[in-house]
């Protein structure tokens, strides 16, 4: 764990992290076995939905000089816009769905409403992210390249001007996760070739040209009088958006408590299933919160789950959590949620203070790298007298 502080699963010992692995591998089997119709008629009536109030904002729109029609317009849009990349987008590329054999709900056909590429954002995300989750040096999504969030981070003069900076992101968050998936700074440190940066530039054009066209050009001019306030309703939704998934996003991985592991190639490659499981759990924090915001944040607020369990249905995970957090207990583990206000303010907490150098504790203890390198030798230690025996 990057924070020199002391590890909340320094208690562990090896038979209760593999103990865990199997308990939480049998809770995702049992779940996955389950699935069927109800889950499957689940998502499509989301999909219905997310498809009827997108027309529905798009016609009010239509006539937006009527102020009330615009309101009313502009509201559908931005949830229906929410509704496709949290519930729809984000979870389908997951492949929580693929095994309905639906081609037209599948992680390797679908395209989200979102000025990213399906297919950047699933290496960037499904990738990097999900494999190395907090891992400082590897998981790119802590900070986005942009902002510092670990004490362990290198502090830069530029780092002063986060604040404004997460404001800006937060504005234009589907614009920022682009240009991060493109991996500028990959290529500068040369590990990753200028000529694949290039391609994902012209795929990153494609699609963004398309929405833009669809936003900004077609919707607006088939509005005629109502051109302008059309316009600005599709930008009015697309800002809304953009800083409800940024703040449902940071809520689910930088609040205090979030634990994030300076490991290097050989901790990541001692890492049992159980260790991996486990630094999904301390690595990330959940929303508390009514079914409402449930479905409007995609699941997400049970974001501590998603990570144990990617690619199972996100309407499942209200009944997983309560079993996760039973394990929890047991084992005496940290359970991170709260509510949305409060994680939103130890987000902004944290990167006030992390614009400033240092900001961790003083007195250095047992990293978790170390601890997963002590727990490899005892793994070896076993297999060995196993051997003999």
């Amino acid at each position: 764990m990057s924070s020199p502080t002391a590890s909340p699963l320094a208690h562990l010992r090896p038979e209760d992290i593999e103990a865990i692995g199997r308990e939480l591998d049998a809770i995702r089997d049992e779940v996955m076995a389950d699935l069927g119709e109800e889950d499957a008629a689940y998502i499509r009536k989301v999909i219905a939905a997310q498809r009827g109030l997108e027309m529905g904002g798009r016609a009010a729109l239509l006539v937006s000089l009527f102020p009330p029609a615009w309101l009313a317009g502009t509201t559908m849009l931005t949830v229906a816009k929410i509704l496709e990349n949290m519930e729809l987008g984000h979870n389908i590329m997951h492949g929580q769905w693929d095994w309905m054999r639906d081609p037209e709900i599948h992680s390797t056909t679908w395209e989200w409403d979102n000025v990213s590429s399906s297919d950047g954002w699933k290496h960037s995300h499904n990738f990097q992210h999900h494999t190395f989750t907090n891992v400082i040096g590897k998981d790119r999504d802590l900070g986005y390249t942009l902002l510092r969030v670990d004490p362990e981070q290198p502090w830069r003069p530029w780092h002063l001007a986060q604040p404004l900076t997460d404001t800006v992101l937060a504005l234009f968050f589907e614009w920022g996760v682009a240009f991060y998936d493109l991996e500028i700074d990959e290529a500068r440190q040369g590990k990753r070739p200028w000529s694949e940066v290039a391609s994902d530039v012209k795929r990153l054009a494609r699609k963004a040209t398309k929405q833009l066209a669809k936003d900004y050009v077609l919707w607006p001019a088939l509005a005629g009088p109502s051109a302008v306030p059309a316009f600005l309703g599709s930008v009015t939704a697309n800002a809304a958006r953009n800083v409800w998934t940024h703040t449902v996003i940071f809520c689910g991985h930088f609040p205090d408590g979030a634990q994030t592991f300076d490991y290097g190639e050989e901790q990541l490659e001692a890492e049992s299933r159980g260790d991996w499981y486990l630094r999904q759990l301390v690595g990330s924090c959940n929303i508390e919160g009514g079914p409402f915001m449930h479905l409007m944040t995609g699941n997400l607020s049970y974001q501590i789950e998603h990570h144990l369990f990617p690619d199972l249905p996100s309407n499942r995970y209200a009944e997983v959590a309560p079993r996760v957090r039973d394990i929890c207990a047991r084992y005496d583990l940290p359970y991170v949620s709260g509510t949305l206000p409060r994680q939103y303010a130890q987000v902004v907490r944290k990167i006030v203070r992390m614009s400033f150098p240092g900001g961790g504790p003083s007195e250095p203890t047992q990293t978790e790298a170390e601890l997963v390198a002590e727990r490899a030798a005892r793994r070896r230690s076993r297999m060995r007298i196993a051997a003999v025996a």
